[in-house]
């Protein structure tokens, strides 16, 4: 079906719902995403009052069924994590109505001239991050989410190589770096996996959450979550790669969410030192795969904004090769890809 066709397809359904006040000829564009997912707003007329909008999700069944989303907006709920209310579902069409977090995402309220303003958002950002690993610890029973695996772990590593080096470098690795390269991928693999497994966001960064006002952050973004290694999160939110932090404010950040993970008796590291290890390595794990994504869906997908977020990861990316002995080779493979 095509996106006209999906669109026309969405007026129809919310036509369909027993919604008082719904207006689905306001039905518009909101955003887009990395996926085969948009989103769209629709208003809705409440007596008197001024209309307020909803969001619809447009997944198609056939490439985003709806079926995790809602599993894991279900598990975060019941954390007590903000997420948007549901409305209306339709899977078979792959069409979910719901509540409008708003428009204001971190990275619009954020300043990188201001640390001390954005520190405000970053603690509530890191203590629903606390809430979720803490709920996820004291009910592994209702968790039923995939583990992130060593397999998987190695899979998106590797996309960097196939996508950033060979794809967008035009570079190949000769047999001694390949070598080299899958060392380095087994080190971070086997310190990701030795951190306690909790509930993974895996996108929880300044575009997956909004301010709203009298509640901790709204989530969005979140159907790919897994059971995986405790620092992923705080990676994604403290070295995203929209936004980019100077080091001390990093380590304070992690401080101060370091100090409540273990108020709140999640089995991090009981030296810091240790956890910013922990904190880095598995920084570099996810900004090796963020290359190789962001790489994809310019030359696969068409999407060549993310070639320009390459940079800051790339910065992060070098900058935690050069700091440990072990990961050398990583070093020495960037040195010669970026003279």
């Amino acid at each position: 079906m095509t996106e006209d066709a999906r669109f026309s397809a969405a007026q129809a359904w919310l036509s369909s719902l027993p919604l008082p006040g719904l207006l689905p000829h306001t039905l518009r564009p909101a955003s887009a995403d990395a996926s085969f997912r948009r989103y769209l707003r629709v208003d809705q007329r409440q007596s008197s009052q001024l209309p307020i909008s909803l969001v619809l999700m447009d997944a198609p069944p056939d490439k985003e069924p709806l079926d995790d989303f809602l599993a894991v907006a279900d598990l975060l709920t019941q954390a007590g994590l903000h997420v948007p209310e549901r409305l209306a579902v339709n899977p078979a069409e792959g069409f979910l109505l719901m509540e409008d977090l708003g428009v204001t995402h971190y990275q619009q309220a954020l300043s990188v001239e201001d640390p001390s303003a954005a520190k405000g958002l970053y603690q509530v950002a890191w203590q629903a991050l606390v809430r979720l690993q803490a709920w996820g610890r004291h009910h592994p029973q209702a968790i039923s989410l995939p583990p992130y695996s060593a397999e998987k772990l190695l899979a998106e590593m590797q996309l960097f190589q196939d996508w950033y080096v060979t794809r967008h470098l035009g570079q190949s690795l000769d047999a001694r770096e390949a070598q080299d390269l899958q060392k380095v991928y087994g080190l971070l693999i086997d310190r990701a996996i030795a951190q306690p497994q909790v509930i993974v966001h895996r996108d929880y960064h300044c575009r997956n959450l909004l301010v709203c006002p009298g509640h901790s952050p709204g989530v969005i973004d979140f159907q790919d979550a897994v059971l995986g290694p405790l620092t992923y999160d705080l990676v994604s939110l403290l070295r995203d790669a929209y936004i980019q932090w100077d080091e001390a404010e990093q380590l304070d950040w992690a401080i101060g969410y370091w100090t409540e993970a273990r108020a709140a008796g999640l089995e991090v590291a009981p030296d810091f030192a240790e956890f910013w290890v922990d904190f880095e390595w598995m920084g570099l794990q996810r900004h090796l795969k963020v290359l190789g994504i962001f790489a994809r869906l310019a030359y696969r997908d068409g999407k060549h904004q993310y070639l320009a977020d390459l940079p800051v990861v790339l910065s992060y990316t070098q900058s935690v090769a050069r700091r440990y002995i072990p990961l050398a080779p990583l070093r020495h493979l960037l040195e010669r890809l970026h003279p």
